[in-house]
């Protein structure tokens, strides 16, 4: 009888049994400092103590990883993969920076050699930073879709991405219609979605890019493929909002852009969603709207900080993301020391549990797939982020003088980078160095 390669991790294990932003974190989050992970195949078979997890699976190959912290993959919930090339452009608010740098470089996804390439080096650099699972926005070429979902499958790993959809406001050659569209990501969705680890994402760049008859279409093919996701922006910047009252001058606001057109629930995806109105948060919730929290590229574009505390207090679910490439980082390490900023200009200081939860179980959560991954637990794919909390001279002098191993997480999710990665593992391989 075949038997799969068993492979035991040991080390520090993070391991979650609630929510720590609905409840005080030292009940729902825990690290086992002799704690262990058991992987067969692409999936975690166990998860607890080391010295019984080896007694009881002595076939088991052990690697040990001492005191660093075997955590979930990072899940990254709002990027662009196609703005790879492009990140850390200089300047601009947000609708010059698409003009002056997102769009021409969008248009060169048209050549499908050229998003392949990119696909593969967006995945290489996310896994080099613990990332095991994006949703990402592609092009409006279904070629730059297929690329990211082909790059991932060639990993065993978790995406979702979809066809930016644009029918106005963007340059001849990065526009489709309603109809194109429609098509465009119908095709896809029966292609890709749900075949291995892919998940198809309905995606209107954002209302002011997209006419009502292309949001209506996109709202009514999500009514037709009620499973899958719809990923869109909201409320980044207060010109923006600006911009979208003044296109569509009926709507109460900008969620109601979305909303009228049959583009609100559950399974919708709001990035940004900074600068809401009471109404705005209210619908939110009552739908149970996932919003995605982008402090890096809040910053760096100058939209503002968003209260995410304040929206967690109205059970609004919560993911957080880099937003690669207004995000300025590909790293979750330092998008979660920019959320504990952000937090921080509201006047809460955010535990380091509640950021790793954000970053792990909330983010896969947001995007409906708790079940899978997320969380260091049986049956989940083996998607790990194994964390050196020693890696650099200055966390190191810090970790001297810590008195608990959650000091040691906070500096590390503080002063961390890639050098922190001791390894990424997805659908139980290593995939790093």
């Amino acid at each position: 009888m075949y038997m799969e390669k068993s492979t035991l991790l040991t080390g520090q294990t993070l391991t979650f049994c609630g929510n720590p932003l609905h409840e005080p974190w030292e009940e729902c989050v825990r690290i086992d400092s002799a704690g262990a992970v058991l992987m067969q195949g692409a999936r975690i078979a166990a998860v607890g103590d080391a010295a019984a997890l080896k007694s009881a699976h002595p076939q088991a190959h052990v690697i040990s990883y001492g005191d660093d912290l075997i955590c979930p993959g990072f899940v990254d919930a709002h990027v662009h993969f196609p703005q790879t090339a492009m990140i850390a452009s200089w300047g601009k608010r947000l609708i010059d920076w698409l003009n002056t740098y997102t769009f021409p470089e969008e248009a060169r996804f048209a050549d499908p050699a050229y998003a392949a390439r990119i696909a593969a080096r967006y995945l290489d650099l996310t896994a080099a930073n613990g990332t095991t699972t994006v949703a990402s926005f592609a092009t409006i070429h279904p070629a730059s879709v297929d690329a990211l979902f082909e790059a991932a499958a060639l990993r065993g790993q978790c995406v979702v991405t979809g066809k930016t959809c644009m029918n106005r406001n963007a340059p001849d050659d990065l526009r489709d219609t309603a109809q194109s569209a429609y098509d465009d990501s119908k095709e896809l969705i029966a292609r890709w979605h749900g075949k291995g680890r892919a998940q198809y994402a309905i995606t209107p760049r954002f209302s002011p890019t997209s006419t009502s008859e292309q949001l209506s279409a996109l709202g009514t093919l999500w009514a037709e493929h009620p499973d899958c996701l719809m990923q869109t922006h909201l409320s980044e910047q207060t010109d923006e909002v600006e911009w979208v009252h003044s296109l569509f001058p009926d709507a109460r606001d900008y969620l109601d852009t979305y909303e009228v057109h049959g583009l609100l629930g559950a399974r919708g995806l709001y990035g940004h969603a900074i600068h809401l109105t009471p109404r705005e948060v209210d619908r939110l919730a009552e739908v149970q709207g996932r919003v995605i929290h982008c402090p890096t590229s809040n910053m760096f574009i100058g939209s503002g900080a968003l209260n995410l505390p304040a929206l967690a207090a109205r059970g609004i679910p919560l993911g957080l993301a880099t937003d690669t490439g207004g995000g300025s980082s590909f790293s979750m390490l330092r998008t979660m020391a920019a959320a504990y900023e952000a937090a921080q200009h509201h006047g809460h200081a955010l535990h380091a549990a509640q950021l790793l939860w954000l970053a792990t179980a909330g983010s896969a959560d947001a995007l409906h797939l708790s079940g899978q991954i997320g969380t260091l637990e049986q049956g989940h794919f083996a998607d790990i982020a194994v964390l050196d909390l020693r890696s650099t001279a200055a966390i190191a002098q810090r970790a001297n003088r810590s008195y608990s191993v959650w000091e040691d997480v906070f500096a590390t999710i503080m002063m961390g980078d890639d050098r922190a990665l001791r390894a990424t593992w997805i659908a139980g391989t290593c995939v790093t160095a």
